[in-house]
This record gives C-alpha cells, structure tokens and sequence, in this order.
C-alpha cells in the first residue's frame, strides 16, 4: 500500500482529502501544519508529499526546502495544493523542486490523477 502524507492546515480540507484517498486505497498520514509535516515525512518515508503552499506556522516553500535538504526525504515526490494561481508562484514552486502544483479549487479526481501519477514513479 503506497504511503501519502497530506500537510494542510485547514481541517476541512485535510478531513475530505484524507478521507477521499483512504477510500482509492492509499495509507495516509495528516499534518496540520509544517513543522509536524516535516518530522512525519522523516518518521515514515511517505510515497508522495502533498502539502499546502499557505499555512501559518511554515509555509509550503519553507516545508519544501526542509524536505529537499534531508537525505531521507530529498527524492520523496512533492506536490503543491494551493489557491495561488498566479504563474508566477507555480514556476517558483517547480525551480524549488516540487514535482508539481494543484490549484484549489479542484475535482477530487484530479487529486487521484496525480496521487496515481506520482506514486506508480516510485
């Protein structure tokens, strides 16, 4: 079963994407915020990394650059699942090292699509 770690620090949404990909058969793990994304992603190795590019405490850029500077994380996919549209923050988020950018509002299908895409990489 491939391991997914969701970092979002709106409960809402954490709740539906958690709940939405436990249902397609993934093992997920929450974090609701960055600090707690950063020491889960060590603790357990996920398969993909899909974190909120706005959140109080550490922001997605900052998460990102914590996930990339450690040896047991760097080659772990990362995805971006922000409001930020703008093209601007999409190209800063891909020359970081993500692996790709979703914006919100979306289909809970693409969430699968790039869950799916991502994982069968590995």
């Amino acid at each position: 079963m491939k391991k997914i770690l969701l970092i979002e620090d709106t409960p809402e949404i954490l709740e539906n994407f958690t709940e939405y990909l436990e249902m397609q058969g993934y093992e997920v793990h929450a974090a609701d915020n960055g600090k707690g994304g950063v020491s889960l992603a060590i603790e357990i190795s996920p398969d993909l990394i899909i974190c909120d590019a706005l959140m109080a405490d550490m922001d997605g850029f900052e998460v990102l650059k914590l996930i990339r500077s450690s040896d047991k994380t760097t080659e772990i996919p990362f995805v971006f699942s922000t409001s930020l549209s703008e093209k601007i923050d999409k190209t800063e988020a891909l020359s970081l090292g993500a692996d790709d950018y979703l914006v919100k509002p979306f289909d809970l299908s693409k969430l699968l699509e790039v869950a799916k895409k991502w994982t069968e990489i590995m």
